[in-house]
């Protein structure tokens, strides 16, 4: 184990009767890491959160704290708090009370208990606050609440269940703000649950996808979505347009691919030997790297005809929908100022096009 890892998961099962819920795990979480799991509903994330606070034993494996089995550690001695999605605030003591709670039940004297709570109600914003029931309090202080609950105690790791998600779009950009700079400040490992893409993306260092109880990618946001490992991490982070075929050529530095839009090809410096005449594989191209215009540009660009469908106004950028003569959608992400000297209609033939190095390649399983 690296000196720097602070949980480590070797070959972790967790089954349910005959149901597999998490197939086996084999990763690290470094110190002072932000770490985030996303997946779908019932990709297994939260119960390896859960496995990791002690609310269910791994079936098969270990999970090592500071290099140390935590397997058979009951809960209240792992000192790895949890924010819940819920919060679980305590709604019969106020709000200094809940923040003092967990010194309280460790046996830390009045006066000091006291002096942390202050302290950290004050680092969150809330000071004010710390006479009033949490019923008084509005979504985000209740968040910042249940957040100086878990860090009074200063853990080495804090672990987080989807705690955004009942906040309202803007709260929750604030909060993830909120959440990045205590990471920072503190240097303490958090271990973040979501299905939510932007969270996960804006905040943490490395992000763990799952799907089926399977760890698909780990690896930093740039990293997965850049090169996606597989077509379901290409199709989950919905960035990309992705076209499926037979390899008719491949020579080390170039691929074509026989798909149902036409022969197109990728030219990359990280083609692995598996990429090989007769195989089945997946060429993914970022929207935001797929360009439009009203006749096939020269160069060494895949060119192919469609249709506008429909568009998407989002602040400064625009998506533009189109579908292929076979019916596959296909999105063009822009700035209004690239769009701006091409009209755009319903209906209107265009042709999508991108840089044979702006693709990516994806073995299919």
């Amino acid at each position: 184990m690296n000196k720097d890892t602070l949980v480590s998961f070797d070959g972790v099962v967790k089954r349910f009767g005959e149901f597999v819920a998490v197939q086996r795990m084999d990763f690290e979480i470094g110190k002072g890491e932000f770490l985030a799991i996303m997946g779908s509903s019932g990709c297994g994330k939260t119960t390896t959160l859960r496995m990791l606070a002690g609310l269910e034993a791994p079936t098969e494996g270990m999970i090592r704290l500071s290099g140390k089995p935590i397997n058979d550690l009951p809960t209240w001695r792992r000192d790895t708090p949890m924010v819940w999605q819920s919060l679980a605030l305590f709604p019969f003591l106020n709000v200094i009370e809940n923040v003092e709670f967990a010194l309280k039940m460790r046996g830390v004297g009045k006066a000091e208990r006291r002096r942390r709570a202050e302290q950290w109600l004050d680092r969150m914003q809330i000071a004010e606050f710390a006479g009033r029931n949490i019923s008084q309090l509005s979504g985000g202080q209740r968040q910042r609440v249940a957040l100086a609950r878990s860090l009074v105690v200063e853990p080495e790791i804090l672990l987080l269940d989807e705690p955004l998600s009942a906040l309202d779009a803007a709260l929750k950009v604030r909060m993830q703000s909120v959440l990045k700079s205590l990471q920072r400040e503190t240097g303490i490992t958090f271990v973040y649950v979501t299905h939510s893409q932007s969270e996960a993306f804006s905040m943490a260092d490395r992000v763990v996808i799952m799907s089926r109880g399977k760890i698909e990618q780990i690896g930093t946001p740039q990293e997965i979505y850049r090169t996606p490992r597989t077509r379901f991490v290409a199709g989950f982070l919905g960035s990309s347009n992705m076209f499926t075929g037979r390899v008719t050529a491949a020579n080390g530095k170039t691929v074509t691919l026989d798909t149902s839009v036409g022969a197109l090809t990728l030219a990359s410096s990280d083609l692995t030997s598996d990429v090989s005449v007769g195989k089945t594989a997946t060429l993914t191209v970022l929207d935001t790297k797929t360009n439009l215009a009203r006749t096939p540009p020269s160069g060494r660009v895949n060119a192919i005809p469609v249709k506008m469908m429909g568009e998407e106004f989002i602040g400064a950028t625009a998506t533009i929908y189109l579908e292929t003569k076979d019916g596959q959608e296909i999105r063009v992400q822009k700035s209004h100022e690239e769009l701006s000297n091409l009209p755009l209609e319903m209906g209107q033939d265009l042709v999508a096009y991108w840089a044979f190095e702006d693709g990516h390649l994806v073995m299919d399983e």
